[in-house]
């Protein structure tokens, strides 16, 4: 499916800008992403999704994610940034459905998460105000990552970030911004290399 939508080729991926049009798709209207996204509607894509739980409130916030409540994209429900991921290191990649280099670089981040287990938390954050299609996306890529929808930008806002998709921010267990990356990764170990580089874990 990946490949159908964006075909890959030999020159390596590149950013995209936040605002680049969906590859020949007409943008939603107003109306049509809050049809799209009422509870009756999401409900059967978070089920075919069958993304991993947020992660819940661990302790007292700090940096700059503090006071970000952002819906949990795999059921509805919200969750505070800097209680969820206090004391723990993290990697909050931001991508939207219709960046192609996202859709290259997501299973990478599901696979890495896979081998760095609880070393480190891998968090997506959609950072598209059209919530269906992040979950239709997610479920054509096989990605069960979980993930925050945030439509307005806020984590963007928050950490620094420049105006380009996909971004990668890692997160210091004391909550300050350890790094912002704004370039897709290539493969498994760049995420490594990236983590071990700027938080010091092996994984």
């Amino acid at each position: 499916m990946v490949y159908a939508l964006w075909p890959r080729n030999d020159a390596a991926p590149t950013a995209q800008p936040m605002d680049a049009p969906g590859l020949g798709q007409r943008a939603p209207s107003t109306d049509e992403r809050r049809a799209a996204d009422t509870p009756e509607a999401l409900a059967p894509l978070r089920r075919d999704a069958g993304l991993a739980a947020c992660p819940a409130a661990s302790g007292a916030a700090a940096g700059p994610l503090t006071g970000i409540t952002l819906e949990c994209i795999g059921d509805g429900s919200y969750v505070d940034l800097g209680q969820a991921l206090a004391g723990r290191p993290a990697l909050l990649n931001i991508w939207a459905y219709w960046c192609g280099p996202c859709a290259e670089e997501l299973p990478y981040l599901q696979q890495y998460a896979e081998r760095a287990g609880e070393k480190i938390e891998v968090l997506t954050v959609h950072n598209d105000a059209n919530e269906a299609n992040g979950l239709t996306r997610l479920t054509d890529y096989g990605i069960t990552l979980p993930g925050v929808q945030d439509g307005a930008g806020r984590v963007v806002a928050a950490v620094g970030a420049p105006n380009v998709l996909p971004v990668s921010v890692l997160i210091s267990a004391d909550g300050t911004v350890a790094k912002v990356l704004p370039q897709p990764f290539r493969s498994v170990d760049d995420i490594a290399d990236a983590v071990r580089v700027n938080l010091g874990i092996d994984s």
